[in-house]
């Protein structure tokens, strides 16, 4: 082993940033949040999470307005929606010394690539998350199912950063695992994201209970994630048509789930389409597979937007 950290940058603390800092700052790791609007909740309150994993109440949690009060750490873990990523080149140097890593924890494809841009790509990992995960209120957050986290190295380097991670994660109660292929991870989490966030906006708001209520919704759930396991194949990634089913049953118990775009679309903000649906595609086309369904869900999202926007 020749990486390991000693303090955490939590880049974006929302649902996902709060719950999965929470877990290493319970369990002594040196935590530091980059808040906006909890800011002065948590500096007064602290950090609560309600999880069916055991609560947490962190009465006093290390919390920053910027990037430079944090200083340099060893992990930054990016953690806010991809919307927020063109503000990435001004938060993260001021986080950055010789051998911080740099780790993405967001939806959708392209994120590492915005990362190295900016860090190198030698810094480097993503993570995938597969957790029913909401923020109730300022510096509370609402874990109700799953925290299965993928974790990968972006271009792995022999220095066991991956593991690394997946040994400190599971320290704190965090149920993840240590991947050797990353964007075999990122498409096996398209498969659930693409259909399940996407009809939920396209159908207006509605929840995964509701997608899944009718034989017809399961249908089209199972025919999108169809073809986003054909468009992995064609990239030359192994992941298999079980899938389909996994993610099926594994969504039933999460009863009235809210997904994060549904909830973007609901209150009003930045639906996160480029990277979720829109790289997607892009791929897919390069490597001459069609998506039909998903174009068609894609154009369906833009429309709602646009009735929203009226």
């Amino acid at each position: 082993m020749n990486w390991t950290y000693q303090s955490v940058a939590i880049v974006g603390s929302g649902a996902v940033g709060l719950y999965y800092g929470a877990r290493l700052a319970a369990a002594g790791e040196d935590v530091r949040f980059l808040l906006r609007s909890d800011f002065a909740a948590i500096s007064r309150d602290g950090l609560k999470v309600a999880s069916v994993h055991g609560d947490l109440d962190l009465p006093k949690v290390k919390a920053y307005r910027s990037a430079a009060e944090i200083g340099p750490v060893d992990l930054v873990i990016v953690a806010w929606k991809t919307t927020s990523n063109d503000q990435l080149a001004a938060v993260l140097p001021p986080l950055l010394h010789a051998n911080t890593q740099v780790l993405t924890l967001q939806n959708g494809l392209g994120n590492c690539e915005s990362l190295a841009a900016i860090v190198g790509p030698g810094r480097v990992l993503g993570g995938l998350c597969f957790v029913c995960i909401n923020r109730s209120a300022p510096g509370q957050v609402v874990h109700s199912a799953g925290g299965r986290v993928s974790l990968g190295e972006w271009q792995p380097d022999g220095t066991g950063r991956a593991a690394e991670l997946e040994r400190r994660f599971k320290a704190a109660k965090i149920q993840a695992v240590a991947v050797d292929d990353l964007a075999k991870a990122q498409w096996d989490k398209l498969v659930w994201n693409i259909p399940f966030n996407g009809l939920s906006v396209a159908e207006g708001g509605v929840t995964t209970d509701r997608l899944l209520a009718t034989p017809q919704g399961e249908a089209k759930l199972r025919a999108l994630m169809g073809e986003v396991v054909a468009a992995a194949q064609a990239l030359g990634l192994d992941l298999s048509e079980d899938l389909i089913d996994f993610h099926i049953e594994r969504t039933r118990p999460m009863g009235p789930y809210r997904t994060s775009s549904m909830i973007d679309f609901v209150e009003g903000r930045e639906v996160e389409v480029g990277p979720i649906w829109d790289e997607p595609l892009r791929r897919a086309r390069a490597a001459g597979v069609a998506m039909p369904l998903t174009e068609q869900l894609l154009r369906r999202i833009h429309e709602q937007l646009a009735e929203r926007e009226i």
